[in-house]
């Protein structure tokens, strides 16, 4: 069986230090994992802690020049076997909905033919507010799967819906599309 190569997406979110333990998931699991990090991302987590864990360079907009022929993000793109986005802001969502392509992650979400896997975290005015449940919408009917966001305390002090699911909930997730056999 060919290993699975999973792209975790991380965006600027207080849940991003949840990207942590999903990477580290990932390749317990026997995935090979590809980070890339918003510049938003990195005021959450370092990308040397995503590194680590994956056993692969975090890729930033910042890091995303490379000295060969074909950009980083085609590569990964074409080579993905899922492309997860963990946590996945409003902003995120919206980009995604509409097509921008002005980072990395976005251009990745743009090249690739891979299943999209989003873990929401936001605010919940932000989850429910007409745009942001549009988007989602929009990016479901072009066969994007979602996972969460759950109901509790917020970072923002709120109580509500918005958390980003437990990592082991995506990883649920994540199991029934790279290995649906084998649930």
């Amino acid at each position: 069986m060919k290993t699975p190569v999973v792209i975790l997406g991380v965006t600027g979110s207080i849940a991003a230090y949840k990207a942590a333990d999903i990477a580290s998931r990932l390749v317990k699991e026997g995935c090979e994992v590809h980070v890339v990090m918003t510049s938003a991302a990195e005021r959450f987590i370092t990308p040397l802690t995503l590194q680590t864990l994956s056993r692969n360079e975090v890729v930033s907009p910042a890091a995303a020049q490379r000295a060969d022929w074909k950009p980083i993000h085609i590569d990964l793109a074409d080579r993905a076997s899922l492309l997860l986005i963990a946590p996945a802001t409003a902003n995120a969502i919206a980009e995604l909905a509409l097509g921008l392509a002005g980072h990395p992650l976005a251009e990745i979400a743009l090249a690739t033919r891979a299943p999209l896997l989003l873990a929401p975290a936001m605010n919940g005015n932000m989850w429910q507010h007409p745009a942001t449940q549009q988007n989602v919408l929009t990016l479901k009917n072009r066969g994007a799967k979602v996972v969460g966001p759950a109901d509790g305390l917020l970072a923002c002090g709120y109580e509500g819906t918005g958390r980003m699911a437990e990592p082991s909930d995506i990883m649920g997730a994540v199991k029934e599309i790279l290995f649906p056999s084998t649930l």
